[in-house]
């Protein structure tokens, strides 16, 4: 297990790719695979089947996985 730079509740700004610019909140970590989901940052659709909570089946927006070395942490404005 490595040890990143960032962690769960950090404020981080993107760096690189296609959100180069945006920031927001850390709300998962994978260390295993060295990236990290910030909330309401890349966001992808997730195609689900039916069930009961989807009788027709869906498609949903979430959030996707940035890669670690492309974010930096920011610091938190006091209010």
């Amino acid at each position: 297990m490595s040890k990143f730079h960032v962690k769960k509740g950090d404020q981080v700004t993107v760096i690189a790719g296609k959100e180069k610019g945006k920031s927001g909140k850390i709300i998962h970590v994978m260390t295993e695979k060295q990236r990290v989901i910030v909330e309401g940052l890349q966001m992808v659709k997730k195609h689900v089947k039916k069930s009961q909570q989807n009788p027709n089946g869906a498609i949903l927006e979430q959030e996707g996985s940035i890669h670690v070395s492309n974010v930096k942490k920011t610091e938190a404005v006091a209010a």
